[in-house]
């Protein structure tokens, strides 16, 4: 008997544009592979060098030992590279008196908030770190300054808790990964109290964090699910599950592999949509794409809210020599 072919329902897969590496995250791994290559194994990377399992794990196969803090690393003259979140100067200043080859990772936009926090720190301003405590980026952040010399502000709550005299000076930062949305209510209830503190030139959120959150606003409200393909980790990739919840998704959920779907919640579906975080590389996009085609007829349509072509470039030690 000739059993009758499952006919397999139909899914629409809006897929959002920009997703997955940025320019920094791309910077970070190329570093650690260029360092591979020039000192060879083992090259000690402090903290995941980006939040994201796969690449880590993809980086440990060709050599890197990560490592949680730098007394893991041995003395002498071994290669350690500082994540692309960044670090506090007190890390490098170790790795200095260690005769360790420090070599920095920190995403060029981090480095911009670091330097904007001593700025305003050389100019007698209390700096206001806009941020999740204990996050990475904000450890690193807080540590570019002395104690006491950052206070950090997680909500609006924090802002009417200041308890500041009104003519103190003041400044703020941000983390480079937050909610848009979020972070203009943390800012508007500050300059509220404070109308004259000072804040940066150029937003201190990122070109990739606001373009992935903008992608995610687009697609969110035609779609009955949204999965965000990154690691529970990942502050960008929080964010933008978040977004897509906050924009009307019914569904939203942020997914590591394909393996980690529960498919109880994903049964049903006319409409997906599909994006990553800035740490999840695009071969998990497509783990995903794929697991969804085994169970749905899928057509695929990319909706492209910016063009990206920022690029930052090695550290000078790791550069190929001038021809």
């Amino acid at each position: 008997m000739t059993e009758t072919p499952t006919i397999k329902p139909p899914l629409k897969i809006l897929l959002c544009a920009p997703r997955g590496f940025c320019a920094g995250v791309v910077r970070a791994i190329d570093i650690v592979e260029a360092a591979l290559k020039r000192f060879g194994p083992p090259v000690y990377v402090r903290h995941e060098i980006v939040h994201n399992r796969f690449v880590v794990d993809a980086l440990r196969a060709k050599g890197a030992v990560f490592i949680e803090e730098l007394d893991e690393a041995p003395d002498g003259d071994a290669p350690v590279v500082f994540s692309a979140h960044g670090v506090p100067k007190s890390v490098p200043e170790a790795a200095r008196a260690r005769n360790l080859l420090a070599i920095d990772a920190t995403c060029p936009l981090v480095t911009k908030v670091h330097r904007e926090a001593e700025i305003h720190h050389k100019r007698g301003r209390l700096v206001l770190l806009i941020g999740h405590a204990g996050h990475p980026e904000v450890v690193g952040t807080m540590g570019q300054l002395p104690d006491g010399a950052v206070t950090l502000i997680e909500t609006e709550a924090d802002v009417a808790r200041l308890s500041l005299p009104p003519d103190r000076d003041l400044a703020y930062v941000t983390q480079t990964t937050l909610s848009v949305d979020d972070t203009a209510g943390v800012v508007a209830a500050i300059r509220r109290r404070f109308p004259a503190v000072y804040g940066p030139h150029k937003e201190d959120i990122c070109y990739a964090t606001t373009n992935r959150q903008e992608a995610v606003k687009r697609v969110a409200p035609e779609c009955d699910a949204l999965i965000v393909v990154g690691a529970e980790n990942s502050s960008n990739s929080q964010r933008l599950r978040e977004v897509a919840e906050r924009a009307g998704c019914p569904v939203s959920r942020l997914v590591a592999r394909a393996t980690d779907i529960d498919w109880s919640e994903f049964t049903g579906l006319s409409t997906l949509g599909v994006t990553a975080g800035a740490s999840a590389p695009e071969v998990l996009v497509e783990e995903i794409v794929d697991a969804f085609s085994a169970r749905y007829a899928v057509t695929v349509e990319m909706v492209s809210t910016a063009d990206e072509s920022v690029f930052f470039p090695l550290p000078r030690e790791l550069r190929p020599p001038a021809a």
